[in-house]
């Protein structure tokens, strides 16, 4: 396997990705960020593998969540 050190998702499953984000943010808070019924509509780790593995543009923007949630910015707190 390849040394990737600037790249901040080497190593890192769609699962371990989903766990973490879910953690921190709560699936509330991922739906508002990325709008996919996954998140909104009785969420599970389960469905949204599913749903991502096979939806490029999805696993895309959760990627991007999970870079600026934990290498980049804090999302701002929703009352």
């Amino acid at each position: 396997m390849e040394n990737q050190p600037n790249n901040p998702l080497h190593g890192k499953t769609l699962e371990t990705m989903l766990n973490e984000l879910v953690e921190k943010l709560g699936w509330q808070r991922m739906g508002e960020i990325v709008d996919i019924r996954c998140f909104n509509h009785e969420p599970s780790i389960k469905s949204s593998l599913k749903f991502l593995r096979r939806t490029p543009w999805a696993r895309t923007k959760v990627e991007e969540m999970y870079i600026n949630t934990f290498h980049g910015f804090s999302w701002p707190e929703r009352d």
